[in-house]
């Protein structure tokens, strides 16, 4: 992220004043003014998610929704663009997929929730990364069978509470969360204020995504923040945390050059999608599913405390390139440099010793499992 040139020039989310407010230090991001930190830095907002309970804006992401005349209908419709088993998804739940090119590249990743409420059959609620939102709704709109419509919800916020006090942050002004698992998601109230709220995030932690009119941002923000257990976190620590969770950050990790299968995303690929096909790219990951594709994204631990950063190349000790770190840096709970990144499969075995190659100089390295740092999702 870079520091905005002109703020005047850039979007701003419904808790800008907020922000400013908590001293927050704004960075440019996906055309938005968004908080990178807050006054007590990104190593303290990081290590307070991982104890206590976060608080994130992350309203720049892209809300929407597929309406048609009933689940089936809107289901394939979007089977058309996206890998995973919509059609089987059960009310009140939601699943991570990617939005695929025709090659298997993955043009973004994604969440689909199928609401709880039988009223709102036929839609399926979609949240969108920021920078790819709006070639993301031009491509899914111009795809869509007759019947289908893509709405667009640009009046709705989006918070974010992690960490393992979440539940009785939000649990103090909304009991009823409390029976939510792990990528379940449900309609509420907060405080008087209408949510739909999904038991899920992107820090690895337990916690929550709470989507609501961003008329009433402002005021759950608050509401929020008046327990000591919450803080503001800015997408500096959100980075960090993601990191350590082993989860890919589109435009980094993943991309149109990267399959789900690459990306060890399989496990997003239900098992009627892997035989049937119908998706966009299909022939390449049944391929890639059958025969292994020719590199893996790995975990990567360097030895010593010099970070490895976005770019740098993996080398094996004899100096032959067999990869590239595509996320890097320093990971406060595990208290030393973490990376990811690509290398050719022979390599990519858990063990293997590596080299990266930072400022010219090889540094020791090895592959790894993911994440560093344990998940800690409420499952059901």
């Amino acid at each position: 992220m870079a520091e905005p040139a002109a703020a005047e020039s850039l979007l701003e989310t419904p808790l800008q004043g907020e922000h400013a407010a908590a001293g927050a230090r704004l960075v440019s991001f996906a055309g938005y003014a968004v908080p990178v930190q807050y006054a007590t830095g990104i190593l303290s907002e990081h290590l307070w998610t991982r104890e206590h309970a976060g608080l994130f804006d992350v309203s720049h992401m892209g809300q929407a929704a597929l309406i048609g005349p009933d689940h089936a209908t809107t289901a394939r419709a979007l089977e058309a663009l996206v890998p995973a088993d919509i059609l089987n998804l059960k009310p009140g739940r939601q699943r991570y997929t990617q939005l695929l090119d025709e090659n298997g590249g993955i043009r973004d990743d994604l969440m689909v929730t199928r609401p709880a409420n039988p009223l709102q059959d036929g839609e399926l609620l979609l949240v969108v990364n920021a920078s790819t939102k709006e070639a993301d709704y031009a491509h899914m709109a111009a795809r869509l069978p007759a019947g289908v419509e893509l709405r667009r919800f640009d009046d709705r916020a989006l918070l974010a509470l992690q960490g393992p006090q979440a539940e009785a942050v939000l649990g103090g002004q909304a009991p009823d969360i409390a029976s939510l698992a792990f990528m379940q998601a449900a309609e509420t109230m907060i405080g008087g204020i209408p949510a739909h709220i999904s038991r899920s995030g992107y820090t690895g932690e337990d916690g929550f995504e709470i989507s609501v009119p961003a008329s009433r941002a402002a005021e759950l923000w608050r509401l929020l923040m008046a327990d000591e257990q919450a803080r503001p976190i800015g997408l500096g620590a959100r980075d960090s945390l993601r990191l350590e969770a082993g989860l890919c950050l589109y435009g980094h990790d993943i991309d149109t050059t990267t399959s789900p299968v690459e990306a060890g995303l399989t496990w997003s690929i239900q098992k009627r999608r892997r035989e049937e096909g119908g998706f966009p790219g299909a022939a390449r990951i049944q391929r890639e599913l059958r025969d292994g594709p020719a590199r893996l994204r790995v975990g990567l631990k360097p030895e010593g405390r010099a970070p490895a950063r976005e770019g740098t190349v993996v080398a094996t000790p004899d100096g032959r390139e067999v990869g590239k770190v595509t996320s890097g840096g320093f990971g406060p709970s595990v208290n030393g440099p973490v990376a990811m990144g690509y290398v050719a499969r022979e390599v990519a075995t858990p063990g293997t010793k590596l080299h990266l190659v930072v400022r010219g100089k090889p540094l020791p390295a090895q592959v790894v499992p993911m994440p560093f740092a344990p998940h800690r999702y409420k499952r059901g």
